[in-house]
Order: structure tokens, then C-alpha cells, then sequence
């Protein structure tokens, strides 16, 4: 794949934040640096990040987020506020370990996605 500074800029954006942003997020981030990016090709830079395994993609179809940390984690939906959170926990993670032994294989990607209401959510109900 032939050298991008603006591939490079969507990575930066992913690597700078945790909010696992939509592609929109992106584009109006990578925007202050390239204005003349379009949405296209920021759309055109995901895909071919996701194929190459530097990021994933993560959501339901047309409310895909993005994360550049591809290591064997669960993600948590808020649905009240949206907001996606990094869950790493030991049980899933043995999980996963017991079934590549079973297959005896590697497990390259997984997903599991948790829908709920964050505790901030919750806090703000009280």
C-alpha cells in the first residue's frame, strides 16, 4: 500500500483518543490538519485500515465506531449517551484462549459488544 499522510493522520486521530470515534468524528479531526480531505476519502482510508488488521471496526451498520487497539477486548454501548467504552476482562479473555485451544488455532479478531447504561448515565438519572 503506497504511503498516505492522510491515512496517517486518520491513525493519529484513533491513537490520540479513546472515544472510538465514528468516521464522521474522524473527518472533522483529520479536517483541522487537511481541510481538503473528504469524506470519501476517510471512508475509503477506514476500509482499507480495517482490511489490513490496523484497526477494527466495531457497531451495528451505519453506526460503526473505530479502534486502533486491535488486542482481544469487549466493548460496552451506552445507550443513553453513546458513548463506547474498552472492557477488558480476565473471564472473556480466558474465553477466548479456551477456544483457540479447543480449535487449535489463533483467534486473529473477536467481538463482543455490551449494551447498557453508563455509570454517568445512571448518576444523572438519580
Amino acid at each position: 500500500m503506497k504511503h498516505s499522510h492522510k491515512r496517517d493522520a486518520i491513525c493519529d486521530v484513533l491513537s490520540e483518543t479513546r472515544d472510538h470515534p465514528t468516521a464522521d468524528m474522524i473527518y472533522e479531526r483529520v479536517r483541522k490538519k487537511y481541510p481538503e480531505i473528504s469524506l470519501a476519502t476517510v471512508y475509503r482510508n477506514l476500509a482499507q485500515l480495517c482490511t489490513d488488521g490496523k484497526i477494527v471496526k466495531i457497531g451495528a451498520a451505519g453506526k460503526e465506531r473505530y479502534d486502533i487497539d486491535t488486542s482481544l477486548h469487549t466493548h460496552f454501548f451506552c445507550k443513553e449517551c453513546g458513548d463506547v467504552y474498552d472492557v477488558f476482562c480476565p473471564l472473556v479473555l480466558s474465553g477466548y484462549r479456551k477456544a483457540e485451544n479447543e480449535v487449535g488455532g489463533k483467534i486473529s479478531s473477536a467481538s463482543i459488544l455490551l449494551h447498557g447504561i453508563c455509570r454517568n448515565c445512571l448518576a444523572s438519572k438519580k
